[in-house]
């Protein structure tokens, strides 16, 4: 993050809120309206990357909500899974088994397979 964000956030903003990953959430303290909506920003714990984002705080910063949808008690449901932020191009991305960096190998087919020939 650069000095300027930093700079101004402490000039104009308002903390709102943390998340769990540590992120913050600003408004404008003078409640200073852009397109006819608040201000709202965040500032990002380690490396800018907005899939950081949680649902509940990404709602709050489109306006969506007015208030993250922790706070007004949104419904969770048992098949939700806690929000991960994208992994790719990182050391806990996904690669499927046979992928190159996992060894390169995969497991034979079972011969339940059968080529498509053209006629």
């Amino acid at each position: 993050m650069d000095v300027g964000t930093h700079l101004y956030t402490w000039l104009n903003g308002t903390l709102l809120g943390e998340d769990a990953y540590g992120n913050r959430y600003y408004v404008h303290k003078k409640g200073k309206l852009r397109d006819g909506h608040q201000m709202r920003w965040v500032l990002y714990k380690g490396m800018t990357e907005a899939s950081k984002v949680p649902p509940d705080w990404h709602a709050w910063l489109h306006h969506a909500s007015d208030a993250p949808l922790h706070e007004i008690d949104a419904p969770r449901f048992e098949w939700q899974k806690e929000h991960l932020p994208n992994l790719t191009g990182t050391r806990y991305a996904y690669r499927p088994p046979g992928h190159v960096l996992e060894g390169g190998r995969r497991d034979r087919a079972t011969g339940d397979y059968e080529p498509w020939t053209p006629t």
